[in-house]
């Protein structure tokens, strides 16, 4: 759909249903892209809301993308690596009216900005010009592909018919070979056809030198020279590599391919007690719909009247089926595993679990790392001063050494067709790409290429201690009162002033005094202390609950000794004020994460420090601390944790680990910021990359992919010159020719490729 940027907020990354945001990536389908048209929705098209440009990417002009009121998207088919993606950008950028144009290589997306809602019309035509195809407006669903031989045959029909013709010419040769030699030509020149009918297109969209061009220019080269054979070769050997390149993107994609496919087509709606069978694009919050056991949930739900079991792994990596409360919510996607449900939905189209984490990937991949910006700008002129360095390698010995032009004119357009930078260009997108899938299949989302890389440097990792190393879920674990109050007055007065807040400790208060069956009364003027404490006003009496450390009055020795008792235990204590009277104390107990230790024993061995900063007394800290044997920072205000990580990332690389609003600006002072999957939409935001089931050793296995990823590349690159730079020689020494030109070309490029591929199978350290 087309969508104005009226009043939008930001996408959210949370998984969670309950945190699904007011603005996601709009869609009709998620897994039918269609031409849009305009539509009253209220959401934004800015680049705040859809897949924008890096912001450190130079290029990026956030002006004009703020003035955009329009967005459009296409489902691209045939796009067969990043340089078609590429290709596409270049020619649809030049459309007039145009603000921005994206093309998504893992979902296959193009996503278009623009104040003319009528530019739709001229994009298409554009993508059509271009050599490539776009799923039609309105479609619902792709046909069924066919399988087998008959289909194999029928996508390969060319490589074949060229084979065949090909082989048949060579048998004929010693009886017919005047005859065999114009077979070869035709066969050359009916497989150079679409071929350089797509270069002439490519060149008037601004990519005059596309691997298309240097093809056909090295294919007629090689029947001017008389080199029919050789020439049919070239052909039939890139439309092969071709083909590989397409396979093997296709398998890079399965995993985004495989997300979208979660969601199913239709659900079984309730109305007035009756079951009916409707679209999954036609539900809509409040809805009730009934799902059997092995179905998957078409939306974000929460569940009714009874417990049940829900298979997650598809979109959590957590293989155990997990126990859901009525009440609970459940993400879009989810297997049913042990009985009829009915839940009530609560996700509007276009913005279930599912479709947030695919708005993150396709976010993510407009946000390129650093090495893949500085190859897309290599390419730029690489490609061009080739060009220039064959015409040289062909005019020069001729002219000044008197040598054959034949013989200069055949290695010259050897060496233009190793020179075609594919390989290379490719190298990092294919291995961040594979990188990204891998984490989203672990449950771990990382916005783009340059966090991706940004993980693999960390050198130390600041933990938020509530909702990040502990459950978020403390407990009221000891009341005190004093002066002549009760634990019912003080918890009453207490959790009255809590309502509201969304601090685990103030909720878990509220809900122990719901428990005790204590009425709470209406508080007014409720104030939040930052960092501090709580103040509210009750029947014109003033209530404040404090942290003992910042208190100024005294408390007397017998209230210290509990304090020092109870934060010696690990918990966190307040301390409740009627006016300048103290009523009591309340302590909290929350638990560590079963696996923080282990999380936090996995980085050390990866040779990454870890420290846990609080707000907590240092004694409370201390003994949480030590449980899982980390250093930690105490009694820090959120602009103290803010400046610690400022310091901290003055020295070296420092990934933040929080869940909370006051987590934020730390994450956004570290090098990275990294967000726990059920923290605040603020914190997720804010956040570099998300772990979406909690589980912390994610963290170390993040980190573990990173690095793998890094050292892919580097492999990638190695492949790639290296090959060339063999061929390069060979072919200027007249040892290889054109057919081992396009041989040394395809072949890296499919082994950088299938080598980006086998970090879709990574597996961690933490995997046992």
């Amino acid at each position: 759909m087309c969508t104005k940027h009226e009043g939008c907020r930001s996408p959210k990354l949370a998984t969670n249903p309950t945190q699904a945001s007011s603005c996601s990536s709009p869609k009709i389908n998620t897994i039918k892209m269609a031409s849009v048209t305009t539509s009253d929705v209220d959401c934004c098209s800015s680049s705040a809301c859809a897949s924008g440009s890096d912001p450190t990417d130079e290029e990026s002009d956030s002006g004009s993308l703020s003035q955009a009121q329009f967005t459009h998207s296409w489902k691209i088919q045939g796009m067969d690596c990043p340089a078609c993606a590429r290709k596409i950008e270049t020619a649809v950028n030049k459309v007039s009216g145009i603000i921005e144009a994206k093309v998504l290589f893992a979902t296959e997306k193009l996503v278009i900005k623009s104040n003319d809602v009528g530019v739709a019309a001229l994009v298409e035509q554009t993508i059509t010009d271009t050599g490539f195809t776009f799923t039609a407006p309105n479609q619902k669903s792709s046909p069924a592909k066919p399988t087998g031989w008959l289909a194999v045959l029928k996508q390969n029909g060319q490589i074949v018919a060229i084979a065949s013709a090909m082989a048949f010419a060579a048998i004929i040769k010693p009886s017919f070979p005047q005859v065999s030699e114009w077979l070869f030509i035709l066969t050359c020149l009916a497989g150079l056809y679409p071929i350089g009918k797509k270069a002439l297109m490519l060149a008037k969209s601004g990519t005059p030198f596309a691997i298309e061009t240097l093809m056909s220019v090295a294919a007629l080269g090689a029947l001017y020279l008389g080199e029919s054979v050789e020439a049919a070769m070239v052909l039939l050997l890139f439309l092969i590599g071709e083909r590989l390149e397409a396979f093997a993107a296709s398998r890079a994609r399965s995993g985004v391919q495989a997300l979208m496919e979660l969601v199913p087509e239709n659900a079984t709606k309730i109305v007035d007690g009756q079951r009916i069978e409707v679209s999954a694009s036609e539900l809509n919050p409040g809805d009730v719909i009934e799902v059997a056991p092995g179905s998957r949930l078409p939306a974000d739900g929460r569940l009714l009247d009874t417990a049940a079991s829900f298979d997650e792994s598809a979109l959590t990596g957590e293989s155990i089926p997990v126990e859901r409360l009525p009440q609970d919510a459940v993400m879009a996607g989810a297997v049913v595993v042990d009985r009829v449900v009915r839940l009530t939905i609560t996700s509007k189209q276009g913005e279930n679990a599912i479709d947030r984490i695919l708005h993150l990937i396709e976010e993510a991949e407009s946000r390129k790392a650093p090495l893949e910006r500085f190859l897309d700008r290599f390419s730029r002129w690489y490609t061009p001063l080739m060009m220039l360095v064959s015409l040289f390698v062909i005019i020069t010995p001729p002219l000044l050494f008197a040598q054959p032009w034949e013989t200069w004119v055949y290695r010259g357009l050897a060496l233009l067709l190793i020179a075609c930078p594919c390989a290379l260009v490719i190298s990092t997108p294919a291995a961040i790409t594979s990188g990204l899938a891998a984490a989203a299949r672990r449950g771990a989302l990382i916005k783009g290429g340059a966090a991706l890389e940004q993980l693999g440097h960390v050198e130390a990792i600041a933990f938020d201690k509530t909702g990040t190393l502990t459950k978020g879920k403390p407990e009221v674990t000891d009341v005190i009162s004093v002066n002549g109050f009760n634990d019912l007055e003080l918890l009453q007065s207490i959790a009255a002033i809590e309502v509201g807040s969304s601090h685990p400790l103030a909720t878990s208060l509220v809900n122990h005094a719901k428990q005790q069956g204590i009425r709470l009364p209406e508080a007014d003027d409720k104030q939040a202390l930052i960092g501090s404490g709580i103040r509210g006003v009750i029947a014109g009496v003033t209530y404040q609950a404090i942290a003992p450390s910042k208190l100024s009055m005294a408390l007397g020795s017998e209230l210290e000794q509990h304090i020092t008792e109870l934060e010696g235990q690990g918990k966190t204590v307040i301390v409740a004020l009627q006016d300048q009277q103290v009523m009591g104390l309340i302590a909290w107990q929350d638990t560590l994460r079963e696996d923080a230790k282990r999380a936090v024993k996995a980085l050390k061995d990866l040779g990454i420090s870890s420290i846990m900063l609080t707000g907590d007394n240092p004694r409370s800290a201390a003994a949480m601390a030590g449980q899982i044997d980390i250093d930690y920072q105490a009694s820090l205000l959120p602009q103290d944790k803010v400046h610690y990580v400022e310091s901290l990332s003055a020295q070296r690389n420092v990934a933040m680990v929080g869940d909370g609003i006051n987590d934020a600006p730390a994450m956004k002072a570290a090098s990275i910021g990294i967000a726990m999957g059920g923290g605040t939409d603020v914190a997720l935001e804010t956040a570099d990359a998300a772990i979406t089931h909690n589980r912390l050793t994610e963290l170390p296995a993040m980190i573990e992919l990173s690095r793998a990823t890094l050292n892919n590349i580097r492999q990638n690159v190695f492949l790639a010159l290296g090959l060339k730079s063999v061929f390069l020689v060979t072919s200027l020494l007249g040892i290889t020719g054109l057919w081992v030109a396009v041989l040394a070309d395809s072949g890296a490029t499919a082994l950088v490729t299938l080598n980006a591929l086998r970090l879709l199978k990574f597996k961690s350290k933490q995997d046992g």
